[in-house]
């Protein structure tokens, strides 16, 4: 198929600010990852475009009460078409790289093709428009089909350019299931020592997307990995890998393959590596709980009873994302983590007393049948809890008072 026959749907907001710059004499083009998710049949998350209209130009045109001056000094506009907003850069080359993250400056030019040439990756360094058709100067068309993510021209250059561009480099690759070009992969082994010019929060940012891609292991290089968390043991990273791609994909479940990743260190170590990449507190206490768990292993206790502990304790979404995990690890146990979080999730369904919130009377009703508050309150609240959990008791407002009253004087 040649490029003058190539045509896929353009989203309609992005075709009308495209035909308003058209029609004031610029160039303009959809580009980038909504170039490549249309032919590749997907449908594209954001529409960003590119014009040789300078930014001045494109505040003018849209009017400033649509715009957003996001990002002038570097040429973009960002427009509010209905109820979207759109990016709209101005075709430019860049300069130096002195920080390896940003340009020292950039430089506006009249030809698309000159701003493709600054990109990273041939998949996303191709431009359309519905009048030319697709705009492909280095291949990133046959990349596709081929399935090979390959550095626009000198893979070097790039990754000196911008060291995150490695971990773009297996993100996208992750992604799609792509192989990676050996000379772009050679360079991003060799040069990823320079990934402490990026910031934690964007490694970490990167990671957690390569983490989401339906098959991660083997894009999980040893090398990079090596940077990102020196304390793992190489040694360790064939089971990591085999446990990743047992685990659902999805952004939802990154924190269990985060775990997964991390299990070697404890809970500790987890919470250390979390904390150096600048995590979420929450993020951070999510996985640091998965792995003290995950190193448990399965309680001894009979089925409902455990499931009514970890009730007690955690709730069924992370029930359910630490049996995942537990029977990646353990496969040969997947049934019995599969019956304990079906358990769970019946314990739930049927608002089984679990918590001591749960329980049929509360701090006040203790107090008004003469306990004391204090420390002893919620002793006494916790071992009636005990009772309901282990069937001992039933969770009736009598009942409790009554073993209340015997626990108080114990």
């Amino acid at each position: 198929m040649t490029a003058e026959t190539i045509s896929f749907p353009l989203d309609p907001g992005a075709a009308a600010l495209l035909t308003r710059l058209h029609a004031a004499g610029h160039a303009a083009y959809a580009v980038g990852g909504c170039v490549r998710d249309s032919l590749l049949g997907q449908t594209p998350h954001d529409w960003d475009l590119c014009t040789s209209a300078t930014p001045e130009q494109v505040l003018e045109l849209f009017g400033e009460a649509h715009c957003i001056p996001t990002g002038l000094q570097h040429g973009t506009v960002t427009v509010k078409h209905g109820g979207e907003l759109y990016e709209i850069t101005t075709f430019r080359t860049e300069g130096a790289y002195s920080d390896g993250r940003h340009p020292d400056h950039v430089a506006f030019v009249p030809d698309v093709k000159e701003d493709l040439a600054r990109r990273d990756f041939t998949i996303n360094a191709m431009a359309y428009n519905a009048e030319e058709g697709l705009i492909d100067p280095f291949g990133g068309q046959n990349d596709l089909a081929a399935g090979i993510v390959r550095a626009v021209g000198e893979p070097q250059r790039r990754f000196e350019e911008d060291a995150l561009r490695i971990l773009r480099l297996y993100r996208f690759a992750a992604r799609f299931g792509f192989a990676i070009d050996p000379a772009t992969g050679q360079a991003a082994r060799a040069l990823c020592r320079h990934l402490d010019c990026v910031s934690e929060e964007r490694i970490a940012e990167e990671l957690s997307r390569l983490l989401a891609a339906p098959a991660p292991g083997a894009y999980l290089e040893a090398e990079v990995l090596a940077v990102i968390f020196p304390e793992l043991d190489a040694a360790e990273l064939p089971e990591s890998r085999r446990i990743l791609d047992a685990l659902e994909p999805g952004m939802e479940h990154v924190p269990v393959r985060l775990a997964a990743l991390l299990c070697p260190l404890g809970e500790a170590g987890a919470r250390a590596a979390l904390k150096r990449l600048k995590c979420s507190n929450a993020l951070t206490g999510t996985v640091a709980t998965l792995v003290r768990e995950a190193a448990a292993g399965m309680p001894g206790a009979a089925l409902t009873l455990t499931a009514k502990r970890f009730l007690s304790r955690y709730d069924l979404a992370t029930i359910t994302n630490l049996t995942a995990l537990c029977s990646a690890r353990h496969p040969e146990q997947a049934e019995a983590f599969a019956a304990l979080q079906q358990e769970a999730a019946r314990l739930v369904e049927t608002n089984a007393c679990c918590r001591i919130n749960q329980l049929a009377v509360n701090g006040r009703d203790l107090m008004d049948a003469g306990i004391r508050p204090g420390p002893g309150l919620r002793r006494v609240l916790d071992a009636l809890l005990e009772q309901v959990l282990t069937g001992q008791l039933p969770n009736e407002k009598a009942a409790l008072l009554a073993a209340a009253a015997q626990v108080a004087a114990s």
